[in-house]
């Protein structure tokens, strides 16, 4: 999984339009996003500007833990 950030916002949204279906990604709250090697080639193929940050570490990569204090399903 690869850590990139996109230029502007234009650029963000048609990304996220163009990988949802396509590649499971993970969008962050200050603006990067996770996404798999393969998807790099589909977003330069369709002229999608973004600046890659390098590998994602695991902890970007794993899905948050649920509190264990949930309150449980009846």
């Amino acid at each position: 999984m690869i850590l990139i950030r996109f230029n502007d916002s234009d650029a963000e949204r048609k990304a996220l339009g163009g990988l949802a279906g396509r590649y499971s990604f993970k969008s962050q709250d200050n603006g990067d996003m996770i996404v798999p090697e393969a998807a790099l080639l589909f977003l330069a193929q369709e002229g999608i500007c973004f600046t890659v940050h390098g590998p994602a570490s695991y902890e970007q990569s794993i899905p948050a833990i649920r509190d264990s204090l949930a309150p449980a399903v009846q």
